[in-house]
C-alpha cells in the first residue's frame, strides 16, 4: 500500500520523510533513533504491507512529535508508538486516529 495521510484533529499524520523538503532524521535522532536507514525501511514496509508508520506532526511546521505504527497480521493489527518528550498528547490523538482508520478503511481488529 502507498502511504496514507491521516487528519487527527490538531495533528497531521504522514509517512516519515527524508528528502529535500522535509527531513525527519534530526527529530528521530533527538528521540534516540539514529539508524540512517530508518526512514527508508519504514517506506519499504509500507510498500510491502509489513508495517504502516505515521509521523505525528505539528500541523503548522510539520515537525515530527511522535510516531505511531500499525503491524497487520491477517484480520488484526498491533498498534504501537512513541513520542518525543512532552508530546504524549499527540501520540494519544494520533493513535486513536490510526485505530479508526485501520478499523474503518482496512477492516482490521486493532490491538494496543
Amino acid at each position: 500500500m502507498e502511504p496514507v495521510e491521516v487528519n487527527a484533529g490538531g495533528w497531521y499524520l504522514r509517512a516519515l520523510r527524508a528528502d529535500e523538503r522535509v527531513d525527519d532524521r534530526p527529530a528521530l535522532a533527538d528521540s534516540g533513533i539514529d539508524d540512517a536507514e530508518y526512514v527508508a525501511r519504514r517506506t519499504a514496509q509500507w510498500l510491502s504491507d509489513e508495517h504502516y508508520s505515521w509521523a505525528i506532526c505539528q500541523p503548522n511546521t510539520g515537525e515530527l512529535l511522535a510516531e505511531v505504527g500499525l503491524t497487520p497480521s491477517g484480520q488484526s493489527a498491533t498498534l504501537t508508538g512513541w513520542a518525543r518528550t512532552g508530546h504524549h498528547d499527540a501520540l494519544a490523538s494520533g493513535s486513536d486516529a490510526v485505530q479508526r482508520f485501520a478499523e474503518g478503511a482496512l477492516r482490521l481488529t486493532v490491538h494496543r
